[in-house]
């Protein structure tokens, strides 16, 4: 059975972490990561105004060997990171233990919630993470079976899940529509494209959590 693992740790103490810290007004998403080789690439959102600089700041680290912009939403962009020698530190215990990223953000500091296939690959991602001496703060664990006072979490972050729980409150997904984008980023205060791109991504989240886990069931 899946395992979530939620836990937090500072900026600095993990390559990517010190690679992207920043200004504190620049919003910070990984997104997913992945293997190719003895390389695993991180693909980042970033959110905020001053892209240009940091874009410049996070190119100059002598650790990257390219920090590409894939695609722009309103003010967010999505990036992905190519080192010159891959970091042995978290991002990589992430990708040695088949762990499927829920949520990664932050800045100073980050906070993580992972699933795993199973206990014993949160076990090897424990180890290794003892054996890096990488110094995370658990916050808890759980399986998908679990409910929180809120109901399920799904991975969403809280502002893809007050998005969504908005949208379905006021009839976004009806048929016919009973509200717009444009009400809803009203009430929220943020633009039409931040609420498409929140509804977009939080969907594709509980999608891959209720079809794709429920289908390795029938595998």
């Amino acid at each position: 059975m899946s395992v979530i693992l939620e836990f937090t740790v500072e900026g600095e103490d993990f390559k990517l972490g010190e690679v992207l810290s920043g200004p504190e007004t620049m919003h910070l998403e990984l997104e997913r990561i992945v293997p190719t080789g003895d390389m695993t690439m991180p693909f980042v959102w970033a959110t905020g105004e001053n892209h240009g600089g940091f874009e410049e700041t996070v190119q100059t680290h002598p650790a990257v060997s390219k920090f590409l912009s894939l695609d722009v939403v309103g003010d967010s962009a999505l990036y992905r990171v190519e080192w010159h020698d891959a970091p042995t530190d978290l991002i990589e215990g992430i990708a040695v233990a088949d762990a499927v990223v829920l949520e990664a953000r932050g800045n100073s500091q980050w906070s993580f919630r992972l699933r795993f296939p199973n206990h014993d690959k949160l076990s090897l991602f424990h180890n290794f993470i003892l054996e890096h001496d990488i110094p995370i703060h658990i916050e808890r664990t759980y399986t998908l079976s679990e409910t929180t006072e809120r109901g399920h979490r799904f991975g969403l972050s809280q502002e893809q899940r007050e998005a969504l729980v908005l949208a379905t409150r006021q009839g976004y997904f009806a048929t016919p529509r009973e509200t717009s984008l444009e009400d809803i980023a009203a009430e929220l205060e943020i633009s039409e494209q931040a609420v498409s791109n929140r509804i977009r991504r939080g969907n594709e989240k509980i999608l891959q959590q209720v079809l794709l886990t429920s289908a390795r069931d029938f595998e």
